[in-house]
């Protein structure tokens, strides 16, 4: 029998004597794929980062078996380790935007990966534009002159992907991967993955919250709770026979890409419930206007136009580099721009506007981390959100509202898991009468369950206080949940706009066709169409 290429047995991790993981074993052959889900804080990270030796040095380790292609990684020291990290192991992470350099242009980063495998500078340069045609980079001849700050959130992605690839590892770690990535590119790039590990032979550890992608890409998963592998077996097994049930849970807990929004009213439509809805003409909140952006002569935006209404939820979607998050931050006043964005019937913004001049917009960002104070309790935070937005009651009556615990109160964001950090951040931004709340990608770092719970919350605050909300959003069965109408983007440019239903059902454009297409094949692929079967 093959001797498999990664053996973890009893593997225990603990920070200051608290245990992160406990007693984890399993194994990956070589070529194979093997899947890590859970909710945050269950120490899937955590796994990964004892497999690549890069655990904090706080970090106590105890274990009978942590081998990686014969090395025993626990012992692995000074120069074995840096062999170690450039022959055996490559890692992918979550947010590349921390994980790349940001004085270096992209090119070079992942040119000087292939120079420390010794390749002269002219075979680097080609094998670089060659990565970056292969994980769909736009202008792969030149995008890598530019750098990291330069791109969008997905570019920086298939750049990290890139210099992963171009190692050549026996591992290859993807720690949430396509966290960014729109459906179309996530399946090229998950296709392209699967077709190298076939023709390279090198064995992935996925980690994700996405469980079609990992029931459609890996050969085995392992389910994490609290530290503990409640569940593992057979991809097909574990994700579509469940025997844990928090592994029914999280199944369970998936958004159903063919339903809709569920039905109900918000709460500023309830005056006008008695008049004939074919009656009522949309009450424009915000009126859009040959919206235009440029970074480096490139076009975000090319003449956007759109009456956003009163009370509903636009979901806006597109392929990485769209220009979804740029029109969100200019709703939001956080770019300048070129056009108009009138608020409220009010005059509209020209030409070279001030973008600290913000209209009354609030923004809730994908990552709660990098916008929260991690010097401020939940309590400051919130407070000073209710002073500033005009807002009633205190801060325990909102973190109520949003599900937190009073105990929460006077914890800082590094104490708080990413649920609960996402949920203070959506109580700041409906902590006053704010008519516009913009979520760029709210939910698309979390699990499955924690991501119900999210959307769920922000329905219910958007139909309490019947406020507009854009939702930015790569993953269609999220945007098919909460939008009353989509928005579809298209290299600067708004291609498709209609009720969430006729997008879904009957898409004009062939962007739309293709997003929509991908998303339905990937659950189809992972056989997550139908209802959860339990052991």
């Amino acid at each position: 029998m093959t001797e498999p290429l990664v053996r973890v047995e009893g593997l225990t991790v603990a920070y200051r004597g608290v245990r992160v993981v406990d007693g984890v074993s399993f194994t990956i052959e070589p070529g194979g794929s093997y899947g890590l889900v859970g909710e945050s804080g269950s120490g899937k990270s955590t796994v990964a980062g004892t497999l690549t030796a890069s655990l904090d040095p706080d970090a106590t380790v105890s274990a009978t078996t942590i081998t990686v292609d014969g090395s025993d990684v626990v012992a692995l020291r000074r120069e074995a380790l840096r062999r170690f990290r450039r022959d055996v192991v490559a890692v992918v992470h979550q947010e590349p935007g921390l994980a790349l350099n940001p004085t270096m242009t992209v090119g070079r980063q992942v040119a000087e990966v292939l120079r420390a495998r010794g390749s002269g500078r002219a075979d680097a340069e080609a094998a670089t534009v060659q990565a970056f045609t292969r994980v769909g980079l736009p202008t792969p001849e030149t995008v890598g002159v530019r750098y990291p700050h330069e791109l969008s959130g997905g570019q920086q992605q298939r750049v990290a992907i890139a210099m992963a690839l171009v190692a050549r590892p026996r591992l290859l770690v993807l720690d949430e991967p396509t966290t960014g990535l729109d459906s179309t590119v996530e399946a090229g790039i998950m296709a392209l993955i699967d077709e190298l590990r076939t023709e390279l032979g090198f064995a992935t550890l996925l980690i994700s919250h996405n469980l079609p992608l990992v029931a459609a890409h890996c050969d085995r998963v392992g389910v994490l709770r609290r530290g503990v592998l409640v569940e593992e077996g057979s991809a097909t097994r574990v994700l579509l026979a469940p025997s844990d049930p928090y592994t029914v849970q999280l199944v369970e807990a998936l958004p159903d890409i063919t339903a809709g929004k569920p039905a109900a009213r918000p709460a500023a439509d309830e005056a006008a419930a008695d008049e004939p809805a074919a009656q009522r003409a949309p009450d424009v909140l915000v009126t859009v206007r040959g919206l235009r952006k440029e970074y480096e002569g490139q076009a975000a935006l090319d003449g956007v136009d759109l009456d956003l209404h009163r009370g509903e939820v636009l979901g806006v979607v597109g392929e990485s580099g769209s220009g979804k998050t740029t029109f969100g931050r200019a709703l939001a006043g956080l770019v300048g721009y070129d056009g108009t964005i009138a608020v409220a019937g009010g005059a509209g913004h020209g030409v070279g506007r001030d973008p600290r001049r913000t209209p009354p917009v609030q923004v809730v960002f994908q990552n709660a981390d990098a916008s929260l104070n991690p010097r401020r309790t939940v309590r400051q935070v919130l407070g000073r959100a209710i002073r500033l937005l005009h807002g009633a009651g205190s801060a325990e009556e909102l973190a109520a509202r949003v599900g937190l615990a009073a105990d929460v109160l006077d914890r800082r964001p590094a104490q708080l898991s990413g649920g609960q950090k996402q949920r203070v951040a959506i109580a700041r931004a409906f902590a006053g009468p704010v008519p516009l709340v913009v979520c760029d990608e709210p939910t698309s770092a979390l699990d499955v369950s924690v991501q119900a719970r999210i959307l769920d919350l922000v329905l219910d605050l958007q139909r309490t206080t019947g406020t507009t909300c854009v939702f930015i959003s790569h993953d269609l069965a999220v945007v098919r949940r909460v939008a009353d109408r989509i928005a579809v983007f298209e290299a600067g440019r708004i291609v498709d706009l209609a009720p969430a239903e006729r997008v879904f059902d009957d898409g004009t454009h062939p962007r739309t066709r293709a997003l929509v297409e991908a998303a339905f094949d990937l659950r189809r692929r992972a056989g997550l169409t139908g209802r959860v079967a339990t052991a």
